[in-house]
């Protein structure tokens, strides 16, 4: 396994827009608030996925999830965690890997949607999720056109995978976002 120092790295090496880090870094916070959950005794591990899920993304959006086979594996990256990180382009880029453990579904369901619940935020006067409510959430969620790259379809899907239901996964995926921003702010 690597350690989540090297994770940074990888993350550092293949991504220099800013909007990427942050994005690998919510994912990761979110993934992290979800280990404590499900997988205590592997927080660390569920947050280096989060780190590195994105590798490949910003310098070949063509081949995210394919790409990072490659890339990942390079970088001395485990089969474990590159199957693990690349399972949430399942169905949507060519990743050959499905979800299967629980980790990876909640990775395939809150990516997409930390994506949404940051760019709601940033709607706000706050500009913060902390006074979020969920049904201002939902309202975003319905809005097809708000946040339009985010695709609903893969989040709804991602709860199901999970046996979740929607608002469990809005409502929860918002909580592990504050908190990501409480720890931010400290």
């Amino acid at each position: 396994m690597i350690n989540f120092s090297t994770a940074e790295a990888i993350l550092h090496k293949y991504n220099k827009e800013p909007f990427h880090i942050q994005h690998a870094e919510a994912v990761s916070g979110a993934m992290g608030y979800f280990a404590k959950k499900l997988d205590p005794e592997r927080e660390e591990y569920w947050r280096i996925i989060g780190l590195i899920h994105d590798t490949d993304f910003e310098q070949y959006p063509e081949e995210h999830c394919v790409k990072g086979i490659e890339l990942l594996k390079a970088e001395g990256v485990p089969e474990d965690m590159v199957r693990s990180a690349l399972s949430h382009g399942w169905g949507m880029t060519g990743s050959p890997y499905e979800p299967q453990h629980i980790m990876e579904k909640v990775l395939y369901a809150v990516d997409e949607l930390t994506g949404l619940i940051g760019a709601a935020a940033l709607m706000r006067p706050s500009k913060s999720t902390l006074d979020m409510e969920l049904s201002s959430l939902k309202k975003k969620f319905k809005d097809k056109r708000f946040a339009a790259g985010c695709s609903r379809d893969t989040i709804a899907k991602g709860a199901e995978m999970l046996g979740w239901s929607l608002d469990e996964l809005l409502s929860e995926t918002l909580q592990a976002m504050r908190e990501v921003e409480n720890a931010d702010n400290q």
